[in-house]
């Protein structure tokens, strides 16, 4: 899997996290952050004297960062933070917003799993029903947009809700099958 070059930060601690026992001299400010193309959910270490803001894109690929220091790894979203943790559906749905012909090929090209299930059985709301017909429209023309994919599908729920939904049940980890999450 390829590593994110950008992520966007949920919430920022300056004085570490509220349960580090550690003494005050020895805690770091930290950025809870989800990357902009795989979803993974990110611990950062800021520079020195660098105050970050939630929604705020930072640089965390391999050549020189302007704001952080250094990417501490990945976390589980029980480690996020309250505030973290209101901000998160709304990045997602941002970030969907912003990348929809990535979300609309992802409809034109999803792919059986196994025998019994396909990846558009995948998303919450989607049945056999509107899976089938979701494959047969495809078949004749593949989707433009999420507008088109709304009006050829008779009933279908709203898909850009629909992937912000699995992306944040994708990130609470209880899910078998990974669709976006890196």
């Amino acid at each position: 899997m390829k590593k994110e070059e950008y992520a966007i930060v949920l919430d920022y601690l300056p004085n570490g996290y509220p349960f580090d026992t550690r003494p005050m001299h020895k805690k770091t400010a930290i950025a809870l952050a989800i990357g902009k193309t795989s979803f993974v959910l990110l611990e950062l270490v800021p520079k020195k004297d660098q105050f970050l803001q939630s929604h705020e894109e930072v640089y965390i690929g391999e050549g020189k960062r302007d704001k952080i220091h250094h990417v501490i790894g990945r976390i589980n979203s029980d480690k996020l933070t309250e505030t973290a943790r209101s901000e998160l559906g709304f990045i997602v749905s941002e970030l969907v917003a912003k990348n929809k012909e990535r979300f609309v090929n992802f409809f034109n090209t999803a792919a059986p799993i196994n025998v019994r299930r396909h990846q558009i059985e995948l998303l919450p709301g989607i049945g056999k029903k509107h899976m089938m017909e979701i494959l047969d429209e495809r078949e004749k023309e593949p989707f433009k947009d999420f507008e088109d994919l709304k009006t050829r599908v008779k009933l279908m729920p709203d898909p850009e809700k629909l992937i912000v939904k699995r992306i944040l049940q994708e990130l609470d980890g209880l899910e078998k099958y990974y669709l976006f999450v890196g």
